[in-house]
């Protein structure tokens, strides 16, 4: 299935910028650079960054689909240069490199966890920076970008998608509790998490890594409040809205296990205790019924039910240490250590961002697809009309049972 919106990115860690193409987008949504270097400068703090963030300050700038403030219906194209690639320029550079040149950034060593060793296989590559470069998480800065104008798309019909830390080295965060203030807790903290004393046990666990050479991964939930039931579809796999999340997710470096709400817990429990009742919602409501429990994470059968959609996601530990594991350098076969570049010591907060930035494209895909238009005045009035469906569908069914 082809998705409404369609995001291609390019650009290496150390070359000159990154870019992202996002196809698709309605004619008429108001977007700001403001909006987009507002999340870029989120994905770039957070507990644990490496020194890269100190030199780095991301800002983007449109390159076509934009006009005065406005998308154009065409694809809309942002860069975010890279102010590192200045240290990088021989190394890096698209032009030939003269003869007998070697780089003395070569890299032979694979990282056990990272992409160089089967890369280098399927690639064919004698260096394994020609598959580190685009390995490198630099390239989520161009999702976030992309993702930046589809949460523009998706706060026009009142949808909002919120990421939190749930663990990070061992330490949980058991105060959060969905309220605003909670959330507010949870975007001032350098570790995206509302407990303070639990965010001030994760800083001190990064800390001990970092001292060991080591890293640390964790636990992630990202939240979508606000989204109108029906997005999706039952009809194909390729079209069922879980699965497009969880590729989604998947896709983000380092990401290694993804759930839809209680999804880890549904082989736990009988169906009577995870399954989600259906019970009449007050009158005058968007959706005429209401959940006690959203253990289905706002999902069944393949499309979004009312509910807001819930997603966890555990990101493994940087493969990048400080203090290498064993590896082999492939050019002599010989054991050696493997091979360091600058890296994090935790990424897990920022991992939070890239994870909204991914959700929100996968939610707006689908919002196109269900009311369509090519602009977005005709896509507010399809909505509009859809939702007033909902609201007033049902009731009519309802008083004409009664008169019965």
């Amino acid at each position: 299935m082809r998705s409404a919106l369609e995001l291609t990115t390019a650009g290496e860690s150390h070359g000159r910028c990154v870019t992202a193409i996002l196809g698709g987008v309605p004619a008429g949504l108001g977007v700001t650079a403001e909006i987009v270097n507002r999340d870029l400068a989120r994905r770039q703090a957070g507990y644990g960054r490496g020194g890269r963030m100190k030199i780095e300050a991301d800002v983007v700038r449109f390159t076509g689909g934009v006009r005065h403030g406005q998308t154009l219906g065409s694809p809309v194209c942002m860069v975010v240069e890279n102010r590192d690639s200045e240290n990088w320029r021989e190394e890096m550079g698209a032009d030939p490199s003269p003869s007998g040149w070697v780089s003395g950034r070569t890299v032979s060593v694979p990282r056990p966890g990272h992409a160089d060793l089967a890369g280098l296989a399927r690639f064919g590559h004698t260096d394994m920076r020609n598959v580190l470069e685009r390995a490198s998480a630099r390239e989520t800065a161009a999702r976030v970008a992309a993702g930046a104008i589809c949460r523009a798309l998706l706060a026009a019909i009142g949808v909002t998608v919120r990421s939190r830390t749930v663990a990070t080295g061992g330490v949980r965060d058991e105060a959060f509790d969905g309220s605003d203030a909670t959330w507010a807790e949870v975007e001032s903290s350098d570790v995206r998490c509302a407990d303070e004393g639990a965010a001030g046990a994760m800083r001190e666990a990064i800390d001990r890594a970092r001292a060991d050479g080591d890293s640390l991964g964790g636990e992630l939930e990202l939240v979508a409040d606000g989204v109108p039931p029906g997005l999706g579809s039952h009809v194909s796999w390729e079209s069922r809205l879980d699965g497009r999340i969880a590729g989604a997710m998947l896709g983000i470096p380092a990401i290694k296990a993804v759930a839809i709400g209680a999804g880890f817990d549904a082989g736990e429990l009988p169906g009577s205790q995870f399954h989600d009742a259906i019970l009449p919602a007050e009158a005058g409501t968007r959706w005429p019924v209401t959940r006690p429990t959203n253990r289905a994470g706002g999902i069944e059968g393949g499309m979004t039910n009312g509910e807001p959609v819930v997603v966890r996601m555990v990101m493994k530990p940087i493969p990048t240490l400080t203090a290498p594991l064993p590896s082999v350098d492939v050019r002599t076969g010989e054991p050696t250590q493997a091979h360091a570049e600058r890296s994090d010591v935790c990424a897990v907060p920022a991992a939070g961002v890239v994870g909204e930035a991914m959700l929100a494209l996968v939610l707006a895909s689908a919002a196109v697809e269900l009311f369509g238009g090519a602009c977005m005045a005709d896509l507010l009035a399809a909505h509009e009309r859809y939702v007033g469906r909902l609201a007033g569908a049902w009731g009519e069914g309802r008083a004409s049972d009664d008169d019965a």
